[in-house]
């Protein structure tokens, strides 16, 4: 996996042990940032057979309503300034002062999807070479470049040329239907290969670097949500195909993986505001009083006739939502077939009704799914490769924050030849 905005000396040299990292999730509700720290795992013979991030401390800081909206960021001044509160937190409760950073962006002004692309080799049984492999991923991730960019640009009602990469990375390479992880020294004709890129206008773009370049810290990407957690299910799960639905605070994002492959993400404006909205409303209170009655409702913490009167009022925007979920899965015509497991994250899916209509409603009869679909809630231990030490990161809303820890323990380490080459094709693009 690659990451082009990675400082350049960070190319040539091994993230040093115990250096401490933050992964930041800039949510439109809360931002949260997690410390960590990336180490060696060995076995009982003290051999180095992988390695594993430590989670060290946890920050969290609750945005005003207008600063993001719908993922994209409308007070820079006021994020930032949330943001070193979080890292503050997180860099205390961890006893340590982090020197890397990672930043986690989603919602509707980032869009990404993966290309699956075809090279025919002219010489099958030359094997192939650095230069060769050059100009593979060239040619390959320029096609891919220009597909989803002219794809992005007809979504977003922007031109092309304000349309800006912010996230690359070839998540997949096989030779003749063969899957390796360094194609130097293969022989072969049919070089396929799975390259993801994601897409901000150039607005979203400014803020996003302008926010990065705030903490002083080194910067090792910036990197689409979506593309994390669909790295999330390839850290040792079997079954590597899934539907993310991430009901966060200003919307819900949506997220299909396919095989390993991020197919692509929508997002559409019903989150956890929109439940708390309506119980303002309904009981003629303040947001702030109608949030803290939504999550003891969702804690299961009201009596039994306050939870069936909050249960009716907000039904209905449950049913709408409902629908914003149909729709956007019926975009993704490219899938001949939807997987039938959804993952939910979120701090909103901890609301009953967001499970129970997607268990129990005939919904998926509409989109073309085999089976009826399993539902169940993303759980940060199932990364086997990151681990929490604060034993505070427990539920659901972790999961996107999490997944980038995960993505981090590759961006820490050394680059892979691909990673290289990506990287310098990037260069020359100048995108």
């Amino acid at each position: 996996m690659f990451r082009f905005l990675r400082k350049t000396r960070r190319h040539h040299e091994k993230s040093k042990q115990g250096n401490g990292i933050i992964a930041l999730d800039v949510g439109s509700e809360i931002i949260k940032a997690l410390l960590f720290v990336v180490e060696e795992r060995q076995n009982a013979n003290g051999e180095v057979i992988g390695r594993r991030a430590v989670i060290k401390g946890v920050g969290e800081v609750y945005q005003k309503g207008d600063n993001v909206q719908a993922g994209m960021i409308t007070d820079i001044a006021s994020v930032i300034e949330n943001a070193k509160e979080a890292i503050r937190n997180a860099s205390q409760a961890a006893a340590m002062e982090p020197t890397q950073l990672i930043v986690g962006v989603g919602g509707e002004s980032v869009k990404g999807c993966t290309s699956i692309l075809h090279y025919s080799r002219e010489d099958r049984d030359s094997k192939i070479n650095l230069s060769e492999l050059h100009n593979i991923i060239h040619k390959l991730e320029w096609r891919a470049f220009a597909e989803v960019r002219k794809q992005m640009s007809e979504e977003m009602g922007y031109p092309e040329i304000d349309i800006k990469l912010i996230d690359s990375a070839v998540i997949d390479v096989r030779i003749d239907g063969y899957k390796v992880t360094n194609p130097l020294g293969f022989q072969g004709e049919k070089v396929q290969m799975a390259i993801f890129n994601s897409f901000a206008p150039l607005g979203h773009y400014g803020a996003l670097h302008t926010i990065a370049k705030s903490f002083e810290l080194e910067l090792l990407g910036i990197i689409s949500e979506p593309y994390a957690l669909s790295r999330y299910i390839n850290s040792g799960d079997a079954n590597s195909s899934a539907i993310f639905i991430d009901v966060g605070g200003g919307g819900t994002e949506i997220a299909v993986v396919d095989d390993g492959n991020l197919m692509g993400a929508k997002m559409f404006g019903i989150g956890g505001r929109t439940f708390t909205k309506r119980l303002a409303i309904e009981f003629n209170v303040a947001f702030r009083e109608a949030e803290k009655l939504k999550i003891a409702y969702s804690e299961d913490k009201l009596e039994q006739k306050s939870k069936k009167i909050i249960s009716t009022i907000i039904q209905s925007d449950v049913e709408v939502w409902l629908e914003g979920v149909v729709l956007a899965l019926s975009e993704f015509k490219q899938i001949d077939t939807l997987p039938a497991r959804i993952l939910l994250s979120g701090g909103a899916s901890h609301l009953p009704e967001i499970k129970e209509v997607l268990s129990n409603r005939k919904w998926y009869k509409k989109l073309h799914f085999i089976n009826p679909p399993q539902i169940a809630f993303i759980r940060p231990n199932a990364l086997v490769n990151v681990i929490d030490e604060t034993k505070k990161l427990k539920e659901q809303q972790y999961g996107t924050p999490m997944a980038l820890v995960n993505i981090g323990i590759e961006l820490s380490g050394e680059e892979t030849i691909i990673q290289k080459t990506l990287r310098k094709v990037i260069g020359i693009m100048k995108v």
